[in-house]
Formats: structure tokens, sequence, C-alpha cells
């Protein structure tokens, strides 16, 4: 068998086991929900509410914490900065573990997502079938994006979306024969869902009406706006964590973030949990149901208290999620983002057509191309969200405002922040991602495995006569001036001594550290090959002394580095 049709075939198995997953984990969340809130009375705000969440969160962190060993949060972000920096080697035990946290915060009303989770859980698959059959660092980080597409898909019922999000959010780039094993792990993945339990989309909705040009202006301010909320829910959640990890214990954490996150489901019940039943509310037009079970709204269809409880949403909504997380749930803001932008579109059309001047504007043709908007400015995924989206719809007569949406939210958001938040987080932690091809090869030379240590040293008490005898069996022309410790005092070259070396005087009278200098820079060992680069494009050398703890260890020349990346490059074509 080729090693491309290997790779088709476990493309497919990881897709199904993906799919398997998901369905799980999407199963075992409703049945949570549905045991927790069946009985629940309209009549009157159930002070359930105001539990439940502390009581998911701190069973999700002691489960992951103490029998997984493996604390929820973000995980995208683990998954980007584990195929950078880690050679794609994901933990087993997140093959399952996020699958039991993350049905125990979300299905307690944890405001986060399930499909972070089940990405890591698909990932996880994806880079642990590589390691069973011992393929490379290149081709385990390919199945990843397989398992990631595979677990999208099955969530969402959108093969395509899910190819394009693995691409453009986990894998970066992708050549032609790596684009079929994606398609083939999202198709099975999909399938696997569809056959486990039937047809079941996220969204359940007739799109009536059709795409008019008269709209596009109010598309345009939509998407000015949806940048807008994006930039305002990365920032809020970012600050919201970081407020959190202020907090001197996880204890605290966890009763903070629980209680806190109790009363912002108690006074609005619609961020409870992923939210889609809400976006599907608005969709069909049932804004009104909206407010049942809030103890300061009750069920009316009086539009401006619709509107403020609403916006009210949009401006807690992020920072639930950032509660839900930090306090040690498991889960993630892709689901969040939706929900937000769905909001923040009906709100929009819901408003003006309140105002009545110009054309009506339809709330779900709003409510959908805004879900879009905000996702593609706070995961900065603008091709994800367009074609998620329109196979939400079930058709792409939406595809036009989609994109235009799309690229302005974008836009907008970049302007002012110009890394999604998963990256802006990894930054925060230390954890640079390389931006370029560039970075990414450099990243993946060791400044150890390139040291020449060839190169003559000598002791500063020495003399020049010393230094000749070493020039005289020495194929370098630059000699380390090292001392008893194996300090690094200086160097010397032969342009240094070149005039005065035949003076036979001046060999017995001359003291080599009358002659060293310092070097132009020096490398530390510890440092990564992009700032070492830094130091020689700085500096103008062509060869640079490493030190480690303070001790000499040879030098680094930018031809061995050169070599190193030639050797990389070509290996990653091979691959």
């Amino acid at each position: 068998m080729s090693n491309q049709s290997f790779i088709l075939i476990l493309s497919g198995i990881i897709g199904i086991i993906s799919g398997l997953a998901a369905v799980i984990l999407k199963e075992s969340v409703h049945a949570i929900q549905h045991f927790l809130t069946e009985d629940f009375y309209t009549e009157y705000a159930n002070f359930l509410y105001i539990l439940y969440p502390i009581i998911g969160i701190t069973a999700a962190y002691i489960v992951g914490k103490y029998i997984f060993k493996d604390v929820g949060g973000h995980g995208i972000a683990d998954v980007l900065f584990t195929i950078s920096k880690k050679q794609s080697i994901i933990p087993a035990v997140k093959t399952y573990s996020r699958v039991f946290t993350s049905a125990l915060t979300v299905g307690f009303g944890g405001s986060v997502g399930l499909e972070a989770p089940m990405l890591v859980t698909g990932s996880a698959i994806g880079s642990n079938v590589g390691l069973l059959v011992h393929l490379n660092a290149k081709k385990r980080t390919l199945l990843i994006g397989c398992g990631a597409a595979g677990a999208i898909s099955a969530i969402f019922g959108a093969p395509i979306g899910a190819v394009i999000f693995a691409i453009e959010v986990i894998l970066m780039e992708i050549s032609t024969a790596s684009f079929i094993p994606l398609l083939i792990a999202s198709v099975t993945g999909s399938l696997t869902s569809m056959v486990l339990i039937g047809n079941d989309p996220v969204f359940t909705f007739d799109l009536e009406g059709t795409f008019t040009a008269g709209h596009m202006p109010y598309y345009l301010l939509l998407g000015i706006l949806c940048g807008v909320i994006s930039l305002y829910f990365s920032r809020v959640v970012r600050t919201t964590e970081r407020l959190m990890e202020g907090l001197e214990t996880q204890v605290l954490r966890l009763l903070y973030g629980g209680a806190l996150l109790g009363f912002m489901v108690f006074f609005f019940p619609p961020i409870y949990g992923e939210g889609y039943d809400t976006l599907n509310l608005l969709i069909n037009g049932n804004s009104d149901q909206l407010l049942d079970k809030s103890p300061f709204f009750s069920s009316s269809e009086n539009p401006y208290l619709i509107i403020i409880f609403l916006s009210l949403i949009i401006l807690v909504k992020p920072i639930a999620s950032a509660l839900t997380l930090s306090g040690g749930g498991s889960g993630g803001i892709f689901a969040p983002s939706l929900y937000v932008g769905g909001i923040v579109g009906f709100v929009f059309a819901y408003s003006k057509n309140q105002l009545g001047f110009h054309i009506p504007l339809p709330l779900a043709h709003f409510t959908l191309v805004a879900m879009c908007g905000v996702m593609a400015g706070v995961q900065h995924a603008p091709l994800s969200a367009i074609f998620l989206i329109a196979e939400i719809t079930g058709g792409y007569e939406l595809f036009v405002p989609l994109m235009f949406v799309s690229a302005i939210s974008y836009i907008t958001t970049t302007y002012f922040e110009k890394d999604s938040l998963y990256v802006i987080q990894l930054k925060e932690k230390g954890r640079q991602l390389p931006e370029s091809k560039d970075e990414e090869l450099l990243d993946l030379i060791s400044i150890t495995n390139v040291i020449e240590r060839d190169l003559l040293p000598v002791h500063p008490d020495s003399k020049l006569g010393d230094l000749i005898d070493l020039v005289k069996i020495s194929k370098r022309n630059i000699f380390p001036v090292v001392d008893e410790y194996g300090i690094l005092r200086g160097i010397i070259t032969l342009d240094d001594i070149r005039d005065i070396m035949f003076d036979r005087e001046k060999q017995e009278t001359i003291s080599i550290k009358e002659l060293m200098h310092s070097p132009p820079e020096i490398l530390l060992a510890t440092e990564n090959m992009q700032k070492a680069m830094g130091k020689f494009e700085l500096s103008g050398a062509w060869n640079l002394p490493v030190i480690e703890d303070g001790k000499y260890l040879g030098f680094v020349s930018k031809s061995r580095i050169f070599n190193a990346y030639r050797k990389k490059l070509i290996r990653q074509k091979e691959d």
C-alpha cells in the first residue's frame, strides 16, 4: 500500500472516531440539561440556576485535575502550540478527558461551547493514531487536522465549513494532496453523526425571503458593528481571565467564577449552556419567549424590553464564558462568538424595523449573517465563518452578505488587534507561534545542534607565540580566549595579529589579553534561532560564540545555520 493510500484510510477512521466522540458529547450534554431543567416553571425564576454552574464547574475541575490530570480551559490555543512546538504530540488522555469535563461544564449551565473540547478530542485522536502507526510530525499534524474536521463536521453537519476551519485555524497551510484526507475525515465524521442521531441540525428554521441589493448599506453597518463587538468580546474575555488568575487559589476561582456565573444565568437564563436554542428562537421570530424565567423580565412582546434584554446579554455573555473557563470549566469560545453574533444581528435588524423608515430588514437573515461576522472577527477565520453559516442555512442565498459582512468585520477587528484570541493567549503565556514559514523552519533548528567546536581556545595569560603555534594547526581564523574556568574572555582573529605575528620579539612579550577584544554579539544556548539570526543581522558577524551558564561552548556560523535550514526545508518538501 502506498503512503498516500494509508493516510486516506487513517483519515476515514479518524473521522469516524471523532464523529462518534462528538455524538457522545452532544447527547450527554443534552441529556444533562434536560434532566436538570425539564421541570422548570415559566411562571417564576428557578433558583437552581444559581447553583447549577458552580456544581458543574467544580465537578469538571475535580474530575480533570484528580482523575484525568487534564484541567479544562481553552483548547484550541493548546493545539496550536502543540503543533508548533511539540512535534504534534498530544497526550492520549485528551482523547477522552474533554468529553467528560465539558459535558459536566456545559450540561450544568457553563456558558461556553462544545466545539473547542471536541476539536481537542478529535485532534488528540488524530495525533495518537499517528503515533500508533509511527508517522512523522508532518503527517501527525495532518491527522490532527483530520480529527478537528471530523469533530466540527459531526457537530454542525457542515463538512465544507469544517474542512476550511481545520485549514484556516489549525493547519494554517495545506497542499492539494493533503486536502483530500481532510475531506474524507469531514465526510465520515458527518456521516457518523447522521447514522447515530439522524439529521439533527444545530439550527432548525426555514429561511424565507431572498437577498436584495437594497440591504447592502445595512450590511455594511452590520459588518462594522460585528467588528467592534468582536473586539469587545476578545478583550473582555482576556480581562476577565486575568482578573480571575489574580485570585490566590483555585478554590477561590471556583467559588467566585461559579457564583458569579450562577447569578448571571439567574438574571439572564438564555446564557445557560451553549445557547443555540436562543438563536433558534430569534431566527424563527419567537424572541418574546427569551424573557421566560428571568426574575426582572416577564414574557412580553414589548419591543423595547426585548432590545434592552438582548443588549445586556451581548455585554454579559463574554464575561460569563471567561468565568466558566477561568473558573476551572472545560469549553471554548466558538459557540459564544456565534451566540453573541446572532443576537447582535437580531438586535440590529429588530431595532431598525422598530424605527420604521426605509425598507424592513429580514430578522433571520441579519441574525445568521451577524453570526458569521462575529465569528470571523473573534476567531480570525472569515472563510470558515462564511462556509459554516452558508451550509447551516441549507443554501447560498446569503452568500453575498456573508462574504461582505465577514470581510468588513475581519478588517475592523484586525485594524485594532492583529492576532486572534488564541494567539494572544499564547503570547501572554510566553508561547510565541511562528508567523511565517521562515520562522517555522528556524524554530526547528536548535542552537546546540549547530555549534562548531573545532575552534582552538587560548588562555588570556598566554603569549602571542603560543597563539602562533595554534595558528599553525588550526583550520579556522578565529580563536576564543577562554580562562581556566571555561569563561569566554574575548576573541582574537587572524586579522588582529597579521601585522605582528612574525615579529619574534613581540611573540615573547605581548600577551593574549592585550590582543583580545569582545565578540560583536554573544548567543545563549537557550535562545531560539529566530533571536539568534536577529543578532547575526544586527552585528553583521558571520560567526558568534555560544555561552551556557557563563561557560563557553563553541561558535555558531551562518553557513552552518543555512545548511541546517536547507535540510529542514528539503525534508518538509519530501514529507
